[in-house]
């Protein structure tokens, strides 16, 4: 199926987690070499170029997956729960986190021991064929998350956020934003003083209605087409 533009915020989210493949005792072995950590709103969760010593799996909340640069970083997707996270760290010759991670809100996140995890891949073929797809659709994402950043005009690459964010993370067309205009325009590649201009600009067209941190997509055509057009 292809991956369009609007997809390009979010990592792959999967209603049937991988764990679901793994035997009882592969499970015991998860649960006895894994811990729940609890972190609060904008606290990080892990450093690009720290040392990759677990995978993450998001039971609750929403994060940020970030490039960190001078004088912005690139902010690579917005991942919410029963989403796994560091699988970029698992190949031969690494050993450290490719990215940053932080919250967006209060979030529940299960560290899981790298070493027990790549034993998993190695024993349980349905198991690594589920960890494939889920690489090769993020990879996907990637792809239409560049070209929505080289290819489109500003007000296409917010459409694509704002459906995004309504499709793919909250799954309504009504929303309490976590993200700040910093954070939008991180995510859009774009400056905080555009995001608010053309935020504004679709609000006086009637496309969105914004309150406070509420936003609503009231025009989702007239938002599909210029995102199509970008």
């Amino acid at each position: 199926m292809p991956i369009s533009g609007t997809d390009s915020c979010v990592s792959f989210d999967f209603d049937t987690t991988c764990f679901d493949l793994l035997t009882t005792e592969e499970m015991d072995l998860v649960n006895s070499h894994s811990v729940l950590v609890n972190y609060k709103k904008n606290e990080m969760v892990c450093k690009q170029g720290s040392f990759a010593s677990h995978i993450m799996y998001i039971e609750k909340g929403l994060v940020k997956i970030y490039l960190e640069g001078n004088p912005k970083d690139l902010i690579l997707t917005i991942t919410p729960e029963k989403s796994l996270m560091g699988l970029p760290a698992i190949y031969e010759g690494n050993y450290t986190f490719l990215y940053s991670i932080s919250t967006y809100t209060d979030t529940v996140v299960r560290l899981i021991d790298i070493q027990i995890f790549k034993q998993l891949l190695k024993q349980n073929p349905l198991f690594s064929y589920r960890i494939i797809n889920i690489l090769n659709e993020n990879t996907a994402h990637s792809y239409s998350r560049f070209f929505s950043l080289t290819q489109k005009q500003l007000h296409g690459r917010l459409a694509d956020i704002l459906l995004c964010l309504s499709r793919k993370i909250f799954k309504s067309e009504a929303f309490e934003l976590p993200l700040s205009r910093s954070d939008l325009s991180d995510l859009t590649s774009m400056s905080t003083e555009s995001v608010i201009r053309i935020m504004k600009d679709f609000k006086d067209d009637r496309i969105i209605d914004i309150s406070n941190k509420s936003i609503t997509l009231l025009d989702i055509p007239r938002l599909e087409r210029i995102s199509a057009k970008g």
